[in-house]
């Protein structure tokens, strides 16, 4: 059988040309063995009507074998002209002759230099695809790091609406005033936390002495 692979005949027959011609082989040497079974059993019948025959079943079995062989020699030189003849003429695609579907290469063809640097820059635009995705994710993490930080600043924006409600409740408009207010009631609760914190010790102490 050729080594050859013929992939551009096996492309437009649907098989490779060493395939079909060993299942010919293979058709051709079954028929063989069936045909010298069918020689044999003819014989062996033939002799069982000579019961004087000194020829016996095992003699025949051996000149079976022994043209089996002669017949299967020849054979094989036979049909290796013939696949030579068939892979040549037959199941083979002149190098001239272009398959349809092939007719974009004779259209737009293509050198191994240009075909190379094709494939580089499809590797450059794969690359760059993959940095633009990755940036488009650092922009999405970024823009969800501005959306908490609104959020933490529309609630410091309604913190300082809730307070300046509170000081206009008492009286105080400008952020100054406010700022003033808050400062001297902090100072206020500090000095009634301080004075809490003394007298919860005295009361301590005077709880040990009894």
């Amino acid at each position: 059988m050729s080594v050859n692979p013929m992939a551009y005949e096996a492309q437009f027959f649907g098989f490779t040309p060493q395939t079909c011609l060993l299942r010919i082989y293979l058709a051709f040497q079954d028929y063989l063995f069936e045909m010298m079974l069918v020689v044999e059993s003819v014989v062996l019948k033939k002799l069982s009507g000579f019961p004087d025959s000194k020829i016996g079943p095992l003699q025949i079995r051996k000149s079976t074998e022994k043209f089996l062989l002669f017949l299967k020699e020849h054979f094989d030189q036979l049909f290796g002209k013939m696949e030579e003849v068939l892979l040549q003429l037959v199941l083979n695609v002149p190098e001239n002759v272009l398959l349809p579907e092939d007719k974009a290469h004779e259209q737009f063809p293509y050198s191994q230099e240009q075909f190379q640097a094709l494939q580089d820059e499809i590797r450059q635009l794969q690359q760059q695809c993959r940095a633009e995705a990755a940036a488009g994710q650092a922009l999405r993490a970024e823009l969800e790091e501005q959306k908490a930080v609104q959020a933490e600043l529309e609630k410091i924006l309604q913190w300082f609406d809730g307070l300046e409600n509170i000081c206009r409740e008492h009286g105080t408009s400008s952020f100054k005033e406010s700022f003033a207010f808050l400062t001297q009631n902090a100072k206020k609760l500090q000095e009634v936390l301080k004075d809490v914190e003394e007298k919860s010790k005295k009361i301590k102490k005077h709880d040990q002495f009894l």
